[in-house]
């Protein structure tokens, strides 16, 4: 157990050009972040969800302050006071020692103008595996114990729900559909195949520290397929147009259907497909069902979030009925 929590610097860092400061923004890119094994979280509420949640990786945190030496943003100012009134007993469970660095907003604007007054660097971990190596059931059962909700009467009760995404590229639909699927109650998320980094800063705050709740998985196509069977998953594509021998069933219909007409209850895989392109007919073809949202205006398509949004939400409120 930690006998301090958080330690702050007496200097304010007012070097743009100083060695830590260029270290530290190296993490804003892909190639800095693989080489040192650890990440950028920006802005408040990503901030505190990261120490609330996943207090084990959290290592440094920069907070921008004024010529007074007090924080510019309130939020910011709340988290590090927070931290450095943090007794033993207050600590999160698995929290390293917090470093707590006070930076001008010179600096601070040389290495981020979307931190909102607040970063903080963490390392890497676990924080993203690979999906052969993670158990849902046990995972499933770590967070109901999380919530105080009896193992017996919370696994007869819950229907497992992951959310899958096939060649998500774009960094703000990415963070916004593991917010989405966290909201919705999704056990995992999974990025399937060759999707944007999660440890991207703009996936990171578009995820408003979701990341940090559920968990979330990296596969190949064939490692997500084997799991989803080994795992007694039903795996679920949302498409659109469907396959020549598979046309999708509408929404609607699926959730107008008698809960228990199908194999829903042991638990689905829903997969989305690439933000441009969907899901090839090679993948649609190894999917035990395939859905559409149905239009009922005069627009073509949803965007991948939106239709992640209505197709996720509307499963977990069927499976909660």
């Amino acid at each position: 157990m930690l006998d301090t929590y958080g330690i702050l610097y007496d200097e304010t860092l007012d070097n743009p050009d100083a060695t830590r400061i260029k270290r530290v923004a190296e993490l804003m890119k892909s190639r800095g972040r693989r080489k040192a094994g650890k990440f950028l979280i920006e802005a408040p509420q990503a901030v505190r969800e990261a120490l609330a949640c996943r207090a084990d990786l959290m290592e440094d945190l920069y907070v921008e302050v004024d010529g007074e030496g007090s924080p510019v943003s309130e939020r910011a100012g709340e988290i590090e006071r927070e931290i450095l009134a943090g007794t033993p007993e207050r600590v999160p469970a698995g929290a390293r020692r917090v470093f707590i660095h006070h930076v001008s907003s010179r600096v601070m604007a040389s290495i981020t103008t979307d931190a909102q007054g607040i970063f903080a660097i963490a390392d890497m971990g676990d924080l993203v595996g690979p999906l052969a190596d993670f158990s849902l059931y046990e995972s499933i059962g770590r967070a109901e114990g999380a919530r105080g909700t009896d193992s017996a009467e919370g696994s007869a009760a819950h229907v497992p729900m992951v959310a899958a995404f096939w060649q998500v590229r774009d960094p703000g639909n990415a963070g916004t559909v593991i917010r989405t699927a966290d909201a919705a109650g999704a056990d995992a998320v999974v990025l399937v195949d060759d999707c944007v980094t999660p440890y991207s800063p703009k996936v990171i705050r578009s995820t408003a520290g979701s990341l940090f709740h559920i968990p979330v998985l990296r596969a190949s196509v064939d490692d997500f397929f084997e799991w989803c069977a080994s795992s007694g998953l039903t795996t679920m594509a949302a498409d659109v147009y469907g396959t020549e021998t598979t046309k999708p069933r509408s929404l609607s219909e699926l959730i107008a259907a008698p809960r228990g007409g199908d194999d829903s209850r042991s638990g689905r895989a829903v997969l989305f497909g690439n933000e441009a392109r969907g899901l090839e007919t090679s993948i649609l073809e190894r999917c035990n069902d395939i859905v559409s949202i149905p239009i009922y205006g005069r627009a073509e398509s949803l965007n991948l979030a939106t239709s992640a949004s209505v197709l996720l939400y509307s499963l977990a409120m069927r499976d909660r009925a």
